[in-house]
């Protein structure tokens, strides 16, 4: 039997998700199981999907970005499927775990895309690093401590917690832990 299990990460990809439908439902599956949510998050229906395929079945996905984040995360995956004795389909790539090269192949591929996202989390670093030196990145907005003189300034003129947190876009529970803090010190 093959089953589909389609993915997109957000609901505004409909175009994506029903692309993928069809997909699967034209590979021949008797059942789609369907989400859109992150990969990063859990995916219910990914684990319906794992649970539901029986000995000699196919678990097929369009690409594999679908289904899996990292190599680790293929590898588990893959791994719980041969476990159930089924088989893995990638229409994009057209491969298939029933045959060696199948399974060599996707080996590979999954290696490749760790190695490039890898690759790009570096570049990202290098990139932030180089704005940094030229003073270009300014990092996340300062914390409520950052504030804190603001703070003790504002309770001096007389305003509760909540005025101060609100003047300050900060919450009741940093202006009170500064009022602590600097009261104590």
């Amino acid at each position: 039997m093959f089953i589909g299990y389609a993915r997109t990460s957000t609901i505004e990809q409909v175009a994506g998700f029903e692309s993928q439908i069809k997909e699967l439902e034209d590979a021949g599956c008797s059942e789609v199981f369907r989400e859109q949510v992150s990969s990063v998050g859990k995916r219910p229906k990914l684990d319906e999907a794992m649970t539901f395929v029986r000995n000699g079945d196919t678990l097929i996905v369009t690409k594999l970005d679908r289904l899996a984040r990292s190599v680790k995360d293929l590898n588990d995956i893959v791994a719980r499927l041969n476990e159930k004795g089924v088989n893995l389909k990638i229409l994009a790539i057209n491969i298939d775990t029933a045959t060696p090269t199948g399974k060599l192949m996707l080996n590979m591929l999954g290696s490749i895309a760790e190695f490039e996202r890898e690759l790009m989390l570096e570049r990202q670093r290098e990139g932030i690093a180089k704005a940094k030196s030229e003073g270009k990145y300014k990092g996340r907005k300062p914390t409520a401590m950052d504030q804190s003189d603001k703070v003790m300034e504002l309770l001096g003129q007389g305003h509760n917690a909540p005025t101060v947190a609100g003047l300050l876009e900060i919450g009741v529970a940093s202006v009170y832990r500064i009022k602590k803090l600097k009261s104590a010190g």
